[in-house]
């Protein structure tokens, strides 16, 4: 019916720091953009509509993006979606996020991202393709019923199937059963699958994902007195041949979200760039004579960073270093009560029956953007193996390929909607109105 050589299915995945978007049965997605908007009130672009109050009231979300109920922001604030939208400064722009704790909050925000993903990145006409969507493995019914409700009646598609994020990077490494550490932008989760299922009971989350560690890092850098620039607030201009000059740029009206936004861009490189995993648990005493490394900001200043790259990494160990971090103290309240990855791997495979502990010891999939960190898959593995019975055998499965770690969600979709034997799985449109949003939970299980 769908997929092989007739019509390829769209494989949408909506991540809580990037969405990834493409074509079934391509190696990856074709689309990727960030899953925050830009917003402007429409109604008093002097900052005192509706749009502006109500941000004001939204509490903030673990990444710092702003969050909206979708009646309030539908119709009154302008909406700008996309890495080159976000890139471009607008006065009074605030950055929101749809997502809260990685469930969808505002269905008006990811409506727009949806339609940005489709009609604009890969220009298809949704009536024409099946939809396959990722969803986080604590997606409730009713979340799932309103996301068919959404594309079926607003999109009008021919069918569609809602797969847990776990299953995909599971099916991704060709394995039908594993434990799956998704490291995402907003948290980390641990998710065992059981023949292509995730155990739910025993799925456990953190609320430590790459955007804390962002925040961490740059809250760092704030205490030795290094700020970063946004790109929009300098330029650069030749005052003689190879003599370049910084200017600092005012814009009085940029919002605080995007200005945080900006800066968290180029915090994020600084940490993909020089952070590693320390190779045993981080002690100040042993890494503060620690080699500095440079990084060269965006304005010319160059920086040095020393024990931080060893420290930030290993907050995802220790969550309790977080409390040595300057401007990081609002974490401490919770701080005792989040557990570390191995923690979090062993609480989960001991919630699983006995007989298939050995079999997920011996197959963790390591997954996700902060799963590309240097060193994380070796740390993991060893303090796994000082933890874990002495019967098991531990195996920690990350791809060597950077793109592949990142984006496993999204190709093991792509991999599942092109079978052959999958067409049968689709929720059909027929089915939908038959049956209603509600049979969603029995088509996709």
């Amino acid at each position: 019916m769908y997929g092989g050589d007739e019509v390829s299915a769209i494989v949408i995945d909506l991540g809580s720091h990037t969405c990834k978007a493409g074509y079934a049965g391509e190696d990856a997605p074709k689309a990727v953009f960030p899953s925050v908007v830009g917003a402007i009130d429409q109604m008093d672009i002097n900052g005192h509509g509706d749009c502006e109050e109500n941000l004001g009231a939204a509490a903030e979300l673990p990444n710092n993006a702003k969050n909206l109920d979708s009646d309030k922001t539908k119709g009154k604030c302008k909406l700008y979606v996309g890495s080159q939208s976000l890139g471009y400064r607008r006065d009074y722009m605030e950055v929101l996020s749809p997502l809260k704790n990685g469930v969808v909050a505002d269905w008006n925000i990811v409506d727009n991202i949806w339609d940005h993903a489709l009609r604009d990145c890969l220009l298809v006409d949704p009536k024409e393709r099946p939809m396959l969507l990722s969803e986080p493995c604590n997606n409730t019914q009713e979340q799932r019923e309103r996301t068919a409700e959404l594309m079926f009646e607003k999109y009008k598609v021919p069918a569609l199937f809602l797969a847990k994020n776990a299953v995909l990077t599971s099916f991704a490494s060709g394995r039908a059963t594993s434990l799956v550490i998704d490291g995402g932008g907003g948290s980390t989760t641990v998710a065992p699958v059981l023949d292509g299922y995730v155990l739910q009971k025993a799925v456990t989350t953190s609320p430590i994902g790459g955007e804390f560690l962002t925040d961490c890092l740059m809250k760092s850098l704030e205490g030795k007195g290094i700020t970063i620039k946004p790109r929009y607030a300098f330029k650069k201009k030749e005052i003689r041949p190879g003599n370049i000059q910084t200017v600092n740029l005012d814009f009085p009206h940029t919002t605080e979200s995007y200005k945080l936004y900006s800066q968290r861009v180029i915090a994020s490189d600084i940490k993909e760039c020089v952070c590693r995993a320390p190779d045993s648990p981080y002690d100040e005493s042993s890494y503060s004579n620690i080699p500095m490394t440079s990084y060269e900001l965006p304005d010319g200043q160059i920086i040095e960073i020393g024990s931080d790259r060893f420290k930030i990494p290993d907050i995802l160990f220790n969550p309790s270093l977080v409390q040595t971090i300057p401007g990081m103290e609002s974490f401490a309240e919770i701080a005792h009560s989040v557990r570390g990855l191995p923690k979090m791997v062993i609480d989960s495979i001991n919630k699983c029956d006995v007989d298939i502990r050995r079999e997920l010891f011996g197959s963790i999939m390591l997954t996700g953007g902060t799963a590309s960190m240097q060193q994380l898959k070796e740390r993991i593995e060893k303090e796994l193996l000082e933890e874990s019975p002495q019967a098991a055998r531990v195996k920690v499965f990350a791809s060597g390929n950077a793109t592949e770690r990142r984006f496993s969600v999204w190709i093991g979709g792509s991999i599942l909607a092109s079978l052959g034997s999958f067409q049968q799985m689709w929720f059909s449109k027929s089915e939908y109105e038959e049956q209603g949003a509600s049979y969603i939970q029995r088509k996709c299980p």
